[in-house]
């Protein structure tokens, strides 16, 4: 585990130098777009993509889950030149928060100032169905280990960033608008973070709607963090896979959220494309 200023900022640097050697063109991205479980699909919209696997860059852990292909993609999308994040890291691998997130701070390095994050969430709010999208307004960290706890990088950002508006105001209005235009069915709401790997409980889900929480998963929230700290404009969208623990009388299940996910890859993938082109 990487504790020391000195130690994180040099891994933060060894793996951005190590990037930019695969980007044979110099032509290095400004935005970092991430998928998460079933969204895959988006990375075959990438025009000339140069891949590069995260077991090959140092420092980077490795993406264990199914639907998590492992791999950094660098190439086209909408007419721009785009990071993918093909796969995540998560806590319940048995990786630090600030581990999890560190592939941010390697964006921020290369340049990238705009993230995208995608995520496959439990449903919460009424009215929500499987395979609907959720705009991400805020989040609930409460359960998230901060993957800025420890000596500050000031290089990065200051000790105590503000989160108020984590997530994008105009980002926000950009995907409401494409959402209409195109008739994608979206909601908007409050992504609660939960450790996992276990699913949350009935009880768990009753708390978690009472405090206002949209929809709960388990990413998302540690890179929102980092991002937020180093000053990204940041734009995050669900993928309702499932209906959280009680609101449903079925039992949750990887293989129905990799289901649902699918079914909305579609949506999924025409919304963020059009918000590349957008911004």
């Amino acid at each position: 585990m990487i504790k020391s200023v000195s130690e994180t900022t040099a891994a933060v640097k060894e793996a951005a130098a190590y990037i930019k050697t695969r980007i044979e063109d110099g032509q290095i991205p400004k935005i970092c777009i991430v998928l998460g479980s079933g969204l895959a699909p988006l990375a075959d919209e990438c025009i000339d993509p140069i891949s590069i696997s995260y077991a090959d860059i140092p420092g980077f852990p490795v993406s264990t889950v199914p639907g998590h292909a492992g791999k950094l993609l660098i190439g086209t999308l909408e007419g721009k030149r785009v990071f993918m994040m093909s796969g995540r890291f998560h806590s319940y691998e048995g990786y630090d928060t600030s581990l999890c997130s560190l592939y941010v701070r390697v964006m921020y390095v290369l340049g990238v100032r705009t993230i995208y994050l995608t995520n496959a969430a439990g449903g919460i709010a009424d009215g929500m169905e499987p395979s609907d999208l959720m705009i991400v307004t805020d989040h609930l960290s409460f359960f998230c280990d901060s993957p800025l706890r420890g000596p500050n990088l000031d290089e990065f950002g200051e000790r105590f960033p503000d989160q108020s508006h984590v997530y994008d105001p105009e980002y926000i209005s950009i995907l409401e608008s494409i959402g209409k235009q195109e008739g994608i069915r979206l909601h908007k709401g409050v992504y609660a973070y939960s450790k996992g790997p276990q699913y949350e409980t009935p009880s768990e889900i009753k708390a978690l709607k009472i405090l206002g929480a949209g929809a709960v998963g388990m990413s998302t929230v540690p890179e929102a963090i980092i991002a937020s700290h180093c000053g990204m404009r940041i734009a995050a969208v669900s993928c309702i896979s499932n209906l959280a623990a009680g609101i449903s009388d079925k039992a949750l299940s990887h293989k129905e959220v990799m289901d649902n996910a699918a079914k909305s890859s579609s949506d999924s993938c025409k919304l963020a494309k059009l918000f590349i082109k957008a911004i």
